[in-house]
C-alpha cells in the first residue's frame, strides 16, 4: 500500500514536472519559428536548385557561355547570389535561435516577477533591439519576395509562349533573353517556335521543374515575411508585459522598502519604551 502510494505521489510530481516545463514554452515564438525555418529552408533550397536549372537552360537551349573570369555575366550574378542564399540560410537560423531564447527570456521574467527574477534593464534593452531588427529583416524579406518575384515573372511568359505554340500552329513565337537582361544586347540568343532547340526546351522537364521550383521560391519567402510580422507581434507584445512588469517590480520594492521601514521604526519605538519602563 505504501509503495502504490510512493509510486502515485512520484508520478504525480513528474506529471506536475512536465505541466511547468510545458507551461514555460512561449508557443506563439515557437510557432513564429518553426514558420521563419520552413520558409527560409523553402527559399533556399527551391531557390539554389531553380538557379542551377537556369543555368542548365541558358547553356543547353540558348546556347550561354560563360565569359572571362574576370567578368561579370548572367552566371557569375546567379554563383554570387547562390552565396547570398548560404548566407541567408545560416543567419536566420542563428536568427531564429536567438529569438526563441528572447522568448523564453521574456517569459521566465513575467512568470518569476515575484520570485527572485529581477527584470534589468538590459533585458529591456534587448527587446527592444530585436524588436527594431526584426523590422529591418520583414522589409528586407519584402525585397527578396519582389526579387524573387521576377524569374516567376519570365519563367511564366516563357511557359506561357510554349503553351501557345501547341494551340496556335504556325504562329511565329520567338524567345529573346535579352529582353530579360540575360545577355548583352550585342548577342543574338534568339530561340523561335518551330525550330528543333524550341520544341526540346519546351518538352523537357528542366523548364517545368525550374518554373515551379521559383514558384515555391517565392511561397518561402512569403512565409519568411509573415513569419516576421509574427516575431513582431510578438515582441511587441513582450515588450509591453515587460515594460508593466517592471513597474509593478517597482512598485513592490517601493512598498516592501516602506513596509521594512515601518517595520524599523516600531521596533526602535518598543525598545525606547521598554528602556523608559524599566
Amino acid at each position: 500500500m505504501e509503495e502504490d502510494m510512493d509510486e502515485g505521489q512520484t508520478q504525480k510530481g513528474c506529471m506536475e514536472c512536465c505541466l511547468k516545463c510545458l507551461g514555460g514554452i512561449p508557443y506563439p515564438s515557437l510557432i513564429a519559428t518553426i514558420l521563419l525555418y520552413a520558409g527560409v529552408a523553402l527559399f533556399c533550397g527551391c531557390g539554389h536548385e531553380a538557379l542551377s536549372g537556369t543555368v542548365t537552360i541558358l547553356q543547353n537551349y540558348f546556347e550561354v557561355i560563360r565569359g572571362p573570369a574576370d567578368g561579370l555575366d548572367v552566371f557569375t550574378i546567379i554563383d554570387i547570389i547562390k552565396y547570398v542564399i548560404y548566407g541567408i540560410a545560416s543567419a536566420f537560423f542563428v536568427y531564429g535561435i536567438l529569438l526563441m531564447v528572447e522568448g523564453f527570456f521574456t517569459s521566465g521574467a513575467i512568470k518569476d516577477l515575484y520570485g527572485d527574477f529581477k527584470i534589468t534593464t538590459c533585458g529591456r534593452c534587448v527587446s527592444a533591439w530585436f524588436i527594431m531588427l526584426t523590422y529591418i529583416f520583414m522589409l528586407a524579406w519584402l525585397g527578396v519576395t519582389a526579387f524573387t518575384s521576377l524569374p516567376v515573372f519570365m519563367y511564366f511568359n516563357i511557359w506561357t509562349i510554349c503553351q501557345n505554340t501547341t494551340v496556335l500552329e504556325g504562329a511565329s513565337l520567338c524567345l529573346d533573353p535579352r529582353q530579360f537582361g540575360v545577355v548583352p544586347i550585342g548577342d543574338e540568343k534568339t530561340v523561335c517556335a518551330g525550330s528543333e532547340k524550341f520544341y526540346k526546351m519546351c518538352e523537357s522537364n528542366e523548364l517545368d521543374m525550374t518554373f515551379h521550383l521559383f514558384v515555391c521560391a517565392l511561397a518561402g519567402a512569403g512565409a519568411a515575411v509573415i513569419a516576421m510580422i509574427h516575431y513582431l507581434m510578438v515582441l511587441s507584445a513582450n515588450w509591453a508585459y515587460v515594460k508593466d512588469a517592471c513597474k509593478m517590480q517597482k512598485y513592490e520594492d517601493c512598498k516592501s522598502k516602506e513596509e521594512q521601514e515601518l517595520h524599523d521604526i516600531h521596533s526602535t519605538r518598543s525598545k525606547e519604551r521598554l528602556n523608559a519602563y524599566t
